[in-house]
C-alpha cells in the first residue's frame, strides 16, 4: 500500500561523502517524521537523524556536525547527506516514516529495505 524506497549506498573511503534518497509511494495522504535508523553488524538499530514534516531536525551524537537531513514534502522524499565520513558509519541505513494513507484512511509506520553503506579505512 505504501512503500519506502532507498537509494545511494555504496563504498567510500573515510573522509568521503555519500547522499542517501527515501522516497514514499503508494495512497499517501500525509507523511509526517521521515527518519533514517542504521544497523551496524552484530548491532542494534539506531536512530541517526529525523525530520518532521515542519523541517525540525534531531541527530545522533554520532552524526551531529557531519550529516544533514532534508526533506522535499512535494516528492515525499527524504535525504541524508553524509560527509567526513569514518569506518564506524559502515551499516545497513533504512528509511523510516509515519504516514497517513487516503485510501482507507489509516496511519502507518513505514521502513524501506535498507541500503548499504559501507566505509573503507
Amino acid at each position: 500500500q505504501v512503500q519506502l524506497v532507498e537509494s545511494g549506498g555504496g563504498l567510500v573511503q573515510a573522509g568521503g561523502s555519500l547522499r542517501l534518497s527515501c522516497a514514499a509511494s503508494g495512497s499517501i495522504f500525509k507523511v509526517n517524521a521521515m527518519g533514517w535508523y542504521r544497523q551496524a553488524p552484530g548491532k542494534q538499530r539506531e536512530l541517526v537523524a529525523v525530520i518532521t514534516s515542519g523541517g525540525t531536525t534531531n541527530y545522533a551524537d554520532s552524526a551531529k556536525g557531519r550529516f544533514t537531513i532534508s526533506r522535499d514534502n512535494a516528492k515525499n522524499t527524504v535525504y541524508l547527506q553524509m560527509n567526513s565520513l569514518k569506518p564506524e558509519d559502515t551499516a545497513v541505513y533504512y528509511c523510516n516514516a509515519g504516514v497517513v494513507t487516503s485510501t482507507p484512511y489509516k496511519i502507518l509506520e513505514v521502513w524501506g529495505q535498507g541500503t548499504l553503506v559501507t566505509v573503507s579505512s
